[in-house]
């Protein structure tokens, strides 16, 4: 039957992932039709989950293996050759991580909505279908009741008014036949109650697990941009806490990756078996409870073909309205002859014409709801909807998973690099002396301390004047001062005269921070004092 479907046609995908190897947890193979209450067929579907665990479990070998390597078989010497060719192998592994990431959120995006707006039409066709069947229930039930009911009531009424007219008698006996008649024909539709699924129910329930599932993959796609941008945050800045808690991160967003990716497929696969084939599953779910011929009516709706049902229906409806206009014929006849003898009948006969009229206005509803192109159009979106958006949305899921697993399986091997450069850099400034010019951390803690030592060097100095002028030095000349003097005083203030005392120095006169009896107290200073002293005025 699948192959006389014109207006619903199968994407080359769902026949592609169709073909996936169906196997049992036990190995052994099974046929690819969709059964989803098979526990075989359930055995399948986690197989293919457990054939990602098995990717998972392999990329976290060669993650281990690759770090053992890194950690245990490289040399010092090595590392120093290859330092260079080191960084820029971890600067292109990072770039290559984000663009990988970046790629693999976008496709993510993509795949998520593209899920989320084929189970939305999926949700909307079931509501539709749902409010169709409902309709079709409610119209018959009413109908039936109010024949079985209300118009019998008025009829047994009247049949008492009208005891002494035999012919009066005789067309309400005739109205019976026909009341009877259109229940027959109500009652052979098909019994719905039967083969009736509560659409709206699945349909809620479909909604409230997609909703979940849309937020779910949003947080992930969210997690993995967050992480890999602070993975190259942390490369680009070498902090050692963050490369770390990025470590611990990409490891597990590694292992969601990865599970994802499996339960992608399963999804991917189990749908696809629907799609291929979906007229024969739906046909074999209610041959127990309908007849084949009217599942066969409303998956096709062929106008063409020549369908018992739709005979049938037409037939049944056809003879429904047929016996409300002989009713409503007799009702005129009896309204018109009968109330002026029996006034008291007006009432009941107006009230079996209301009763009348209402029935006609159901049937031309209940019979554009039992026409197939309703149906059939809510069936066909559905099959669309899952089919084309649904699995294809799956499909940019499972290539996100792969390319986020690769991503961070790049990143997972650049940041131990960097974190191993990090450590040398850091472990090689160690090494050099700290009197080193050249040594950066030098510099910077010389940059660092250079006000404080300033600072103490004047307060040392202040500090020691009240012993100094015990010595109660002789006065000295302050006018050409000799080179040996020059020297003693560049030596007094460090060893590192500065350039604006070189020249009030010797043209003989003091720093203009410094009073004429400090300066006196200087040049009267012996080189053992200056010893003593001298490393207090050292910056």
């Amino acid at each position: 039957m699948s192959s006389a479907r014109v207006d619903y046609i199968a994407p080359w995908w769902t026949y592609w992932l169709h073909q996936f190897p169906h196997v049992t947890l036990r190995f052994q193979p099974l046929d690819h039709t969709f059964k989803p209450q098979d526990e075989n067929y359930q055995q399948s579907l986690i197989f293919l989950g457990c054939v990602a665990a098995a990717g998972l479990g392999v990329n976290l070998l060669c993650l281990a293996i690759y770090l053992s390597c890194l950690c245990c078989c490289r040399k010092e010497e090595e590392e120093e050759e290859s330092k260079k060719s080191n960084s820029c192998c971890v600067t292109w592994a990072a770039v290559a991580a984000g663009l990988i990431c970046c790629v693999a959120v976008g496709v993510g995006f993509y795949g998520n909505s593209e899920t989320n707006d084929g189970v939305y039409q999926l949700t909307y066709s079931l509501y539709n279908a749902n409010h169709t069947l409902t309709g079709v229930d409610s119209l018959v039930t009413g109908t039936v009741g109010g024949m079985q009911n209300g118009l019998n009531e008025h009829l047994s009424r009247l049949g008492e008014i009208f005891a002494t007219r035999g012919d009066f008698v005789q067309t309400l006996q005739f109205m019976q036949q026909m009341s009877d008649n259109i229940i027959k024909q109500l009652l052979g539709l098909p019994d719905w109650e039967k083969a009736k699924v509560d659409l709206a129910a699945i349909a809620d329930q479909t909604a409230y697990v997609e909703y979940y599932r849309w937020l779910t993959y949003l947080l992930i796609l969210i997690l993995d941009l967050v992480i890999c941008l602070a993975a190259c945050l942390g490369l680009a800045k070498q902090s050692r806490w963050l490369l770390t808690t990025m470590m611990v991160c990409g490891v597990l967003t590694l292992i969601l990756s990865w599970a994802s990716l499996g339960a992608d497929v399963a999804t991917a696969v189990g749908t696809s078996d629907f799609c291929v084939a979906p007229d024969k599953f739906l046909m074999n779910q209610t041959k127990d409870v309908i007849s084949s011929d009217i599942v066969h009516y409303y998956l096709y709706c062929s106008q063409t073909l020549p369908n018992p049902f739709q005979q049938f229906v037409l037939q049944s409806l056809t003879l429904f309205q047929r016996s409300l206009t002989t009713m409503q014929i007799q009702i005129q006849g009896l309204l018109q002859f009968a109330v002026p003898l029996f006034p008291t009948a007006e009432r009941d006969l107006l009230s079996i014409q209301h009763l009348l009229n209402n029935s006609e206005a159901s049937l031309h509803q209940l019979t554009a709801l039992l026409d197939c192109r309703g149906l059939n159009k809510d069936y066909l979106d559905a099959l669309i909807g899952v089919c084309y958006d649904g699995v294809e949305g799956l499909l940019y899921l499972c290539l996100f998973s792969l390319l986020a697993a690769c991503a961070f399986s790049v990143m997972l091997c650049a940041i131990p690099r960097a974190w191993r450069q990090i450590a040398n850099r850091d472990r090689d400034y160690d090494d050099i002396d700290d009197g080193d010019p050249f040594n950066p951390q030098s510099r910077r803690i010389t940059s660092h301390h250079s006000h404080q030592g300033n600072m103490h060097s004047f307060c040392s100095y202040s500090s020691s004047m009240g012993s100094q002028t015990s010595l109660h030095p002789p006065t000295q000349a302050v006018t050409n001062a000799p080179l040996s003097e020059y020297m003693n005083q560049s030596a007094l203030f460090g060893g590192n005269p500065r350039y604006e005392n070189v020249p009030l120095i010797g043209r003989g006169s003091p720093p203009p921070s410094y009073s004429p009896t400090m300066r006196a107290t200087y040049l009267s200073m012996t080189e053992d004092q200056i010893r003593h002293f001298g490393e207090d005025f050292r910056a």
